[in-house]
């Protein structure tokens, strides 16, 4: 590929070269297709190969168990917010749904199921401006909620759960659209796990669902059809027509990951980069580190520097030098380098020479 600039941003985020290589290889034509990947039918022989090979490189890299359903949605892990208390809330026994907040798309999931019954708060670190994720004992589960909902990583913040909380027998919800993959998952620990793939999995356009079969089925039948998980589970992903694109990256990128020696490796990875970013923030003092250390994200690193308008100059500089994507969220401001599964290790070694040198120069 030719020389591509460094992208930390938060999302849409970087994808491996080798994927966008391939998949601009076939933008054309589909080998043994003659037809634009962009243009074949979702119902067609080539799209079959496609969507058996996404879900499968998704079983294998994680250890789906058989049971569980694996689909790709639409709507973004936004639609999530409300499909999961439509299907799992309105249904006998519980109509309570237990929250975790810990950022700011936990507390947006939580007012989304508000709107379908109730809403209890088990635990949130809000009042001290989520910096930290919650502990154990911190937390006041029901016991009887039809379900937990733990978003695992804050992207506004950079947080990020090392382990789930205990749940005991109540099916535990995550939103995991911004660390999904970047690690090893026990799938079968979880009732559904939603993840929006535009950080992790491939492109915007696509979002991943692996549900367990009986929460599958709790939606009511009156539900809207497509807002119903037992449709789309029926439909094999195609109750509608799926983002076709998408899922062929997402098929690429699985099969990446797969090539790089599975979650594993890539948790290994993920950890390198992010200790050699949190080891240049803390450095000297210069950049101040948002999320307490032992919270701290492998995905989204936050820091901050000494006034508003040097950080605003670190961005642009940062940017000029082929750096981009490191201003932080438009609600806090900062600086926040994203390193996902695709980032390489190389990018943050260059960002931790420019840091060095930005220093160096205003320190």
């Amino acid at each position: 590929m030719t020389n591509r600039i460094h992208n930390f941003g938060a999302g849409p985020a970087v994808l491996p070269g080798p994927v966008l290589e391939q998949a601009r290889n076939h933008l054309l034509a589909l080998p043994g297709v003659g037809m634009s990947v962009l243009e074949i039918s979702h119902r067609s022989k080539a799209f079959d190969e496609i969507l058996t090979a996404a879900e499968t490189n998704i079983r294998a890299l994680a250890g789906v168990p058989d049971e569980y359903h694996v689909l790709f949605l639409q709507g973004g892990a936004t639609l999530q917010f409300s499909m999961v208390p439509m299907n799992l809330l309105p249904q006998g026994g519980s109509d309570a749904a237990d929250y975790i907040l810990t950022g700011s798309w936990a507390r947006q999931a939580a007012a989304e199921a508000g709107k379908f019954g109730t809403v209890r708060i088990a635990g949130t670190t809000q009042a001290e401006g989520f910096r930290r994720l919650p502990a154990q004992d911190e937390l006041t589960l029901s016991g009887d909620a039809a379900y937990v909902h733990v978003t695992t990583n804050n992207t506004i913040v950079g947080t990020q759960w090392g382990s789930m909380p205990d749940t005991g027998d109540v099916p535990l919800v995550i939103d995991a659209s911004s660390d999904i993959f970047s690690r090893p998952v026990d799938i079968a620990r979880y009732g559904l796990i939603y993840a929006g793939a535009q950080k992790n999995l491939g492109p915007a356009g696509v979002t991943l669902v692996i549900i367990r079969p009986d929460l599958a089925e709790r939606g009511r039948a009156s539900l809207p059809k497509l807002l119903r998980y037992a449709t789309h589970v029926q439909g094999e992903s195609r109750a509608n027509t799926p983002p076709v694109f998408a899922i062929y990256l997402v098929s690429l990128v699985t099969a990446w990951l797969r090539e790089q020696g599975g979650l594993a490796a890539m948790a290994e990875r993920n950890a390198r980069k992010a200790a050699l970013l949190y080891a240049a923030v803390d450095r000297t003092g210069f950049y101040r580190g948002v999320a307490e250390p032992e919270h701290r994200s492998l995905m989204n690193a936050t820091f901050r520097l000494a006034d508003e308008a040097l950080e605003s100059q670190f961005a642009a500089e940062a940017e000029a030098a082929g750096l981009a994507g490191l201003k932080g969220h438009r609600s806090v401001g900062g600086l926040r380098a994203s390193l996902y599964n695709a980032c390489p290790v190389e990018a943050v070694e260059a960002l931790v020479d420019f840091m060095v040198e930005f220093e160096r120069l205003h320190g």
